[in-house]
């Protein structure tokens, strides 16, 4: 079977930093946070009172009043981010028989799953009829594959926070191995609800600077006290090298490798060792073919949370050894938050725009070192960079470790 190049031809983005990607892009080079009080609900008797909120949509814009009231709120930012993502690229000369919707998700949709609950509790005859179809997590993939009339496989793989990358990987290999003519590929989340808060608040897995939230997500200093919860999408349009030569299409970057692995270790603390999400990243540079030292830039799931973000300091360091020293590290969660589901998918495109641009962004908040995450995590100011080759971590609860690898794109 012969394999094709695959190219990331389309972004579409939907955060807390705003909707579209050059407002996305242009806000996270600047150091902006997305992260503030939480408004979409009174969160007052929580001990956990900020979020990474999306504050600039409205999805009447993307869908009829009529659809946007029978999807939940991750399929409104699903179908968003999808447009975006072929607003530029087009369809044209896309076989949309043989394409692939490939969008994971974490939770999937919360909001329609509490709502039920709260209904059935006091009426079942309540509970809308939009209940069941508005809540499953494949919902997202499919209201995206209607949309756009792509009618080659469909997948929602979910493994929590490693979702989106997964997808992205899976969606890779479809296109590589010509399993799919193109993909729409990547992830949403909409999971700022009341017992999600509570339920990772008292987990003590996020950060409690209510009076500070801007500086609550802070990736690798010594002071981290936890993850911010943030919502949002991200797609990516992804197509063979030859179809978008062929149509004329701006190539962002190539994608070009795929690691995933399991630490086998714990429900919710990854390894300490690092060593599963060393593996991960290793097996993405074998698929890709790339040597540990022609990597510059890696996007760091660095979720601000004390043993995550040492654990995976020692995991870039069992991979790439001394040329750890030599590359620019940035956790982008200091200023999104973490979207969960969607994380991986949006840090993908992240180090996409990085490569095609020239500049890595920043980790913000970065004013208190600590010894155990010493590497060059690009502190608060964004960098200038002619980036070859890059790679984005994303890692689970249950010990899931993704790893994909971009490069730029050369004709050779």
């Amino acid at each position: 079977m012969s394999r094709h190049r695959v190219a990331v031809t389309g972004i579409g983005m939907v955060n807390p930093l705003g909707v579209g990607t050059e407002t996305v892009w242009s806000r996270l080079l600047a150091g902006t946070s997305g992260v503030g009080p939480i408004r979409g609900f009174d969160a007052d008797r929580l001990p956990v009172r900020i979020a990474a909120e999306v504050t600039e949509f409205d999805p009447t814009a993307w869908l009829s009043r009529k659809e946007a009231g029978r999807l939940d709120r991750f399929c409104h930012f699903a179908v968003a981010a999808a447009e975006l993502a072929v607003e530029r690229a087009g369809l044209d000369g896309i076989d949309r028989e043989g394409a692939a919707t490939v969008i994971g998700s974490a939770i999937g949709g919360a909001g329609t799953m509490l709502t039920g609950v709260l209904k059935d509790a006091t009426a079942p005859r309540l509970v809308s009829p939009f209940f069941v179809p508005s809540s499953i997590i494949n919902m997202g993939a499919g209201t995206v594959a209607q949309r756009f009339g792509f009618r080659g496989p469909g997948v929602a793989p979910v493994t929590a926070c490693a979702s989106s990358a997964d997808a992205i990987g899976q969606a890779y290999r479809l296109v590589r191995d010509g399993y799919a003519s193109a993909a729409l590929a990547g992830g949403s989340e909409a999971c700022l609800i009341s017992p999600l808060i509570a339920g990772f608040a008292n987990m003590r897995a996020l950060s409690r600077r209510n009076d500070e939230p801007q500086r609550a997500s802070r990736p690798f200093t010594a002071d981290r006290d936890g993850f911010v919860m943030g919502e949002g999408a991200t797609m990516l349009l992804l197509e063979t090298v030859e179809s978008a030569e062929q149509r004329g299409a701006h190539i962002y970057a190539e994608l070009c490798g795929y690691g995933q692995t399991s630490d086998a270790y714990h429900v919710t603390a990854p390894d300490p060792s690092g060593q599963g999400a060393a593996r991960a990243m290793l097996a993405a540079l074998r698929e890709a073919g790339l040597k540990p030292g022609e990597i510059d830039h890696i996007n760091a799931h660095g979720t601000s949370t004390p043993f995550s973000d040492a654990a995976e300091t020692k995991a870039i360091r069992s991979a790439f050894g001394r040329h750890s020293e030599n590359l620019a590290v940035s956790s982008t969660k200091s200023m999104t938050g973490h979207l969960l589901g969607a994380s991986g998918a949006t840090e993908t495109a992240f180090c996409a725009l990085a490569i095609d641009r020239g500049v890595i962004p920043p980790t913000i908040n970065q004013d208190a070192a600590d010894p155990e995450c010493d590497l060059d995590y690009v502190p608060n100011t964004a960098r200038p960079y002619d980036v070859r080759a890059a790679i984005s971590n994303s890692f689970a609860f249950g010990g899931q470790n993704v790893a994909l690898a971009l490069q730029r794109f050369d004709r050779e």
